[in-house]
């Protein structure tokens, strides 16, 4: 769903100095309606992070500003539409607002929930392949790192892997 003219879709949850933030593409249309983060049906967002102990239990999607408690923080690479990877208007991605914030809040790592959102803000269209894991770049003093995508749509596409290694490693 396109919005021009209006807000985000969902509100960035960024502070100062946190661990993690999670950056995705944008926001589906399960987390639009629900005007909350990873909202959509089998969506592994916030179950693996409780697995992973990066949240001390299961948070539910509605509970996404309390990421910050546990050192974490939520954006999207587009946040002024929705809906799935091939839906988004061309355009709309907006890596210069995301660096700028990165720049701000100083994250120590930035993990691209995907690998879109990270081809959006590494590659700007060099179609150089995009492995999963810790990249060489950086945001200033921020890390960059890939995620395999925890979206329902892209089951087969999921590895716990990289997020068991972000987690042991940020």
């Amino acid at each position: 769903m396109n919005r021009p003219g209006q807000g985000p879709v969902l509100p960035d949850v960024l502070a100062a100095g946190l661990r993690i933030v999670f950056c995705g593409s944008a926001a589906g249309h399960a987390s639009a309606r629900a005007g909350a983060y990873y909202a959509g049906p089998g969506n592994l967002f916030w179950p693996t992070l409780a697995k992973l102990g990066l949240t001390p239990r299961r948070l539910a999607p509605a509970e996404f500003r309390e990421v910050l408690h546990f050192g974490l923080g939520l954006t999207d690479l587009c946040q002024t539409a929705s809906g799935g990877d091939r839906e988004l208007p061309p355009g709309a991605d907006d890596p210069t607002a995301l660096c700028a914030k990165v720049l701000r809040f100083r994250p120590r790592v930035l993990a691209f929930v995907g690998k879109r959102a990270a081809r959006g803000t590494l590659e700007q269209g060099t179609g150089a392949p995009l492995g999963t894991g810790w990249q060489a770049a950086r945001i200033g003093d921020t890390r960059l790192f890939v995620l395999p995508s925890p979206a329902g749509t892209a089951r087969r596409y999921w590895d716990e892997r990289p997020w068991r290694q972000l987690a042991a490693e940020a």
